[in-house]
């Protein structure tokens, strides 16, 4: 009897190819499209995130602005506007986080985790959402604010600091809140550790008084905190183009390099956080 052999290509026996830059660009589109309709379902799902950033802008800035006067030389509602930023954003991007485990417990997460996707999309994609998300409640504040009266000095180089900042602490909070979402099982435990990542680094970050007013050893400990790199930023942007909070952090003379390095600072958090977020989910889906 004699065995009759065929020599088949290598390339048959491949089951797909590999994904296209394009294809990659798309499904996350769709992936970041899915996760809006899921965050931004309803008005209320809107009009509700925004109470907080309108509320500080018509109520308690220029409240506190007629207590306290000028700070810097800044209108002090006009400083305050600014620095709730830093508020707004990181409390924003950790909200979002619950998302990700009402997803994982009743969503569509197990079903997309069958799929042919790249798992990274999916952090990206929630990432995606949630930078959307946050940049409504900021967009919000600041123009409730200049509504009511803050003075913001717009230039296209002061825009693009402030936007940088603002982009660069998103992405480092929302890396947090992803990687929490992911190693916390229940919505209740992650509720309790918003006020504790969300706003206490809000009180050091010099979004109410300047850092230097607190102790030597609590100053330093604030200089490394990303919402305080992004708040002396994004005054240096809109308001204060003498770079008072930059130089209390780097104590240099060039505003440019100071600038520059508070960016870098946030880019590196950000990347950081981001990897950080990707590795815990990957890692978490294979269980």
């Amino acid at each position: 009897m004699t065995a009759i052999t065929t020599d088949v290509p290598a390339g048959r026996w491949d089951l797909k190819p590999e994904p296209t830059t394009g294809t990659q660009l798309r499904a996350l589109g769709t992936l970041t499209g899915r996760r809006l309709a899921l965050s931004l379902r309803n008005p209320r799902a809107i009009l509700l995130p925004l109470a907080t950033p309108v509320l500080i802008a018509l109520v308690i800035a220029p409240a506190l602005g007629q207590a306290v006067g000028h700070i810097n030389g800044i209108v002090y509602m006009t400083y305050v506007a600014v620095g709730t930023a830093a508020l707004v954003v990181p409390l924003s991007c950790m909200q979002a986080g619950l998302g990700v485990i009402v997803d994982r417990k009743s969503g569509a997460q197990p079903d997309l985790l069958a799929a042919p996707v790249p798992r990274p999309l999916l952090v990206l994609a929630n990432m995606g959402a949630a930078l959307v998300a946050s940049g409504l409640q900021l967009g919000a504040l600041m123009v409730f604010s200049a509504l009511r009266g803050a003075a913001f000095h717009l230039t296209a180089s002061g825009l693009a600091w402030f936007v940088g900042a603002a982009l660069g602490l998103a992405i480092a909070m929302y890396g947090v809140a992803e990687t929490l979402a992911n190693r916390i099982g229940e919505e209740e435990e992650y509720v309790n550790a918003i006020p504790t990542l969300g706003i206490a680094p809000w009180f050091f970050a010099g979004a109410l008084f300047p850092i230097s007013f607190m102790p030597a050893w609590l100053a330093d400990i604030a200089k490394v905190l990303p919402a305080t790199q992004a708040v002396a930023l994004m005054r240096y942007g809109l308001v204060d183009p003498r770079a008072t909070d930059l130089h209390a952090i780097w104590g240099l003379s060039n505003t440019q390099l100071m600038a520059g390095l508070s960016l870098f600072v946030l880019i590196a958090y950000a990347s950081v956080f981001t990897l950080v977020a990707i590795r815990v989910f990957t890692r978490k889906a294979v269980r």
